[in-house]
């Protein structure tokens, strides 16, 4: 038998290959051998195409605690002490006490509540006293709430503490902000009422002002009088929030950065619920604050106070100046549903609920919307029917229920379904179909990148209302399932005369409690990061009305690139901007001539004003943290050849979009746009 030998060297080369090529995420990005492309843009508008108004924009839902704990700035959890259900003893975590339950005091829940959907009450007798034999401790004794994870209390700032009193003699009663111990102080208030102030429930007020910082705090309520106390619907919210619409501000600001054309909320599962009895229900989420039952998701399992309600969710929109994408369960859960002969109780929830968002100051549930504090309708002109539930028994019924009477009285709306177009032809009405897309690599997210490119150009357009890539390229947000979630959202530009709409999903978590992975926006108490993934959308911020132009790719086989090219104006300046993005794929260096042609005879491309934007890492796997937060970020510079034609070099790897400045300002793009734009 005969025998071969291979020299040392050549062995471990061969290794190498192999390793790069089926394990690229397992390498640092490093420069190959260059490869050449051409990218050919035709700029002339009048041959272009309008991207649709509301191409992409953001789909909240209440998972990860995004709201309860995060969107929303409410401070405590289990305000009303409702989170154990309406039975009592009642679980009142995490509210827990403070002194000794034996000797000090000792507290229990009942049904004594002045709010008739909120009975459940905190009892609180104290024991000891301020002087005799059972004194109590110098700091007091009685309860307190550490919110979620921790409360994030900043010096300086002021926070709003309103608390439901009722009590079986005077009070004298201390409400503080403390480190998470309790030793430290950061803010107090000492309540001071007689007995007949008291003997029925009153509302209180105090305003904090905190004289140090500590992103782990807590709330308490704490007395030295021996006495019954009974609390309810304690709540404690920072006076500085967003726009005064009590959103926590920081991240409505990360939001606002992405300026989003329209907000789908509040779900998702969030909304359909495991079983009807736990699923989202719009009229107990409206009125007063006090007096919200508030509900279990029994979908992501934990309590919400519902402070974030039906009309704050359409507040956020208006303050984001986004359109609102109202979700709706028509009568379908997870695990049980309504027969359609039995539906149309749910179907007047949903002419109810419209009539709330549009209908006059004096129509019936209009005026409620108007003593809410806002006279005005609402912006809504889409509604979803039902999320991921086409398949149940009852969908088509129900569905064709709640479509016809919502179309005979409001016939403007856009109703969408859950049931795909995008392979076979619907066999009921809609204007819009929801495609959730989440394949398990960012291989597989690269490849639909073309997804639509053959779909049928007749029938609804496509809600792309969840995407993302998920499984172990995801991790917790990593870089190289961003790049293949910008090469799938060039794809869907290119394909906006099918795909009417697209939102990444989901958009929040608290890094306390997650649910899914990957996702937008991180935080905690105190802390905030936006993944790759969030950056990526940045790229996509113009987009929305703006005109796509004709362009091709000329390309060696081995390079892995998807470009586009948008026309857009900035509305600060009323500049108008050419913008190229490319996604790069490979592990190669890419040197890409870029060719400009059909610009107006009297526009040019500026050098001063034009720029490059970069996303790329030096690992594939990279990812944004709290100790790392800019981590993998874009990275923008002026563009020094900028020009009708250009020479420039595309990493591997990497995210790149060119703004190329026109020459005469007074151009203008196809459509007008009334959202504000800006450069990166």
């Amino acid at each position: 038998m005969g025998s071969c030998k291979v020299p040392y060297m050549s062995v471990l080369l061969l290794c190498f290959f192999i390793g790069s090529f089926f394990v690229p995420q397992c390498l640092s990005i490093g420069d190959n051998a260059n490869q050449r492309a051409i990218l050919l843009v035709n700029a002339s508008e009048a041959l272009g195409r309008p991207i649709p108004e509301t191409l992409f924009g953001i789909f909240f839902e209440e998972i990860n605690h995004a709201g309860a704990g995060g969107l929303w700035a409410e401070l405590v959890s289990n305000r009303g002490f409702e989170a154990g259900g309406p039975n009592i003893p009642s679980n009142i975590d995490p509210w827990s006490i403070i002194g000794d339950e034996d000797s000090s005091l000792t507290v229990s829940t009942d049904r004594s509540s002045c709010f008739e959907l909120n009975k459940v009450a905190l009892r609180m007798e104290v024991l000891c006293d301020t002087t005799g034999t059972n004194k109590c401790p110098a700091g007091g004794v009685g309860i307190y709430n550490p919110g979620f994870w921790g409360m994030n209390i900043v010096k300086g700032k002021k926070y709003k503490v309103v608390l439901y009193v009722r009590s079986s003699g005077a009070i004298d009663l201390f409400v503080s902000l403390t480190s998470s111990n309790g030793l430290e102080t950061l803010a107090t208030c000492e309540i001071l009422a007689s007995a007949s102030q008291v003997s029925n429930w009153t509302k209180m007020e105090v305003l904090l002002e905190a004289n140090a910082t500590n992103p782990n705090s807590r709330l308490q309520l704490t007395t030295t009088r021996k006495g019954v106390i009974w609390f309810d619907q304690v709540s404690a919210m920072p006076v500085d929030t967003y726009k005064g619409h009590r959103f926590r501000s920081e991240l409505a600001e990360m939001l606002a950065d992405l300026k989003p054309k329209f907000i789908r909320f509040p779900g998702g599962s969030f909304v359909v619920g495991d079983w009807l009895r736990n699923a989202f229900r719009w009229k107990a989420t409206i009125g007063p604050w006090e007096e919200r039952p508030g509900h279990f998701g029994d979908v992501w399992m934990y309590w919400t106070d519902d402070g974030l309600g039906y009309f704050e969710f359409l507040q956020l929109t208006e303050d984001l100046g986004a359109l609102p994408v109202w979700v709706f369960n028509i009568g379908i859960s997870r695990n049980d549903q309504v027969s359609t002969s039995n539906v149309k109780p749910f179907v007047q929830e949903a002419l109810d609920s419209i009539e709330f968002a549009r209908g006059g100051p004096n129509s019936t549930w209009g005026s409620m919307r108007a003593a809410m504090g806002h006279t005005e309708p609402f912006d809504l002109r889409h509604i979803a029917l039902g999320n991921e539930d086409c398949w149940k028994t009852n969908y088509r019924g129900n569905y064709l229920k709640f479509h016809n009477a919502i179309k005979k009285a409001y016939p403007d709306i856009k109703i969408i379904t859950n049931c795909d177009r995008f392979s076979q032809k619907l066999d009921h009405p809609a204007d819009l179909y929801d495609y959730h897309v989440y394949p398990l690599s960012a291989k597989d997210m690269f490849s639909m990148a073309h997804w639509f490119d053959l779909t049928s150009r007749d029938g609804p357009k496509a809600f792309i209302s969840e995407y993302a890539v998920t499984g172990k390229d995801a991790g917790k947000g990593t870089f190289l399932a961003a790049l293949a979630e910008a090469a799938f959202l060039i794809g869907i530009e290119q394909n906006s005369d099918v795909v009417s709409m697209a939102s990444y999903a989901p958009l929040f978590v608290n890094d306390n409690d997650r649910w899914w992975n990957a996702d937008a926006i991180v935080f905690n108490s105190s802390q905030l990061y936006g993944t790759p993934s969030y950056w990526v959308q940045h790229f996509f911020r113009e987009s929305s009305s703006a005109t796509l132009l004709h362009s091709t790719l000329q390309k060696n086989t081995s390079t892995s690139l998807i470009a586009s090219a948008i026309m857009w104006e900035n509305s600060d300046d009323s500049k108008s901007y050419l913008r190229i993005k490319i996604v790069n794929f490979g592990n190669d260096t890419v040197n890409l001539k870029i060719s400009v042609d059909g610009l107006e005879p009297n526009s040019t491309i500026q050098l001063s004003g034009s720029t490059k934007t970069i996303l790329t890492s030096g690992n594939l796997m990279d990812e944004n943290s709290f100790n790392e937060p800019n981590k993998v970020k874009p990275k923008q510079s002026p563009l020094e050849n900028a020009g009708k034609d250009m020479e420039v070099i595309l990493l591997p790897y990497s995210v790149t979009s060119f703004d190329l400045l026109k020459g005469s300002s007074n151009i203008r793009t196809a459509r007008n746009d009334s959202f504000s734009r800006s450069p990166f």
